[in-house]
């Protein structure tokens, strides 16, 4: 009988292999048979115009005018937008921009501030 690792997080006996991880029963951890841990989803890096890194809560300025489609409205270059969320897609920030609403902006047209 082979003798698998306890789990690292509730300590059961009861653990089994599946696949290239380790599974516990008891509570549903899985681990790496290796010992690295597998993250469940990869941490997309978002970097402004000059290469700073993004996160959320962030304050950015827009550094070119920017025209709102479907709309006549335009975000001008300085305006600043507090308290951005980074997303997943082609646009990669979720704001609020006074006068306008909420946006979506892509990283490469703003500047950390």
């Amino acid at each position: 009988m082979s003798s698998l690792p306890k789990c690292p997080e509730c300590s059961s006996e009861y653990t089994y292999e599946d696949g290239s991880n380790f599974v516990c029963p008891e509570c549903a951890h899985e681990w790496a048979k290796d010992g690295v841990a597998e993250s469940e989803e990869p941490q997309r890096v978002i970097r402004d115009a000059n290469g700073n890194l993004l996160q959320d809560g962030d304050t950015v300025t827009v550094i070119k005018d920017l025209k709102v489609k479907g709309s006549s409205l335009v975000v001008k270059v300085g305006t600043k937008v507090k308290n951005i969320r980074i997303v997943d897609g082609d646009h990669d920030i979720d704001c609020k921009i006074d006068g306008i609403g909420a946006m979506q902006l892509k990283s490469e047209f703003v500047k950390k501030a």
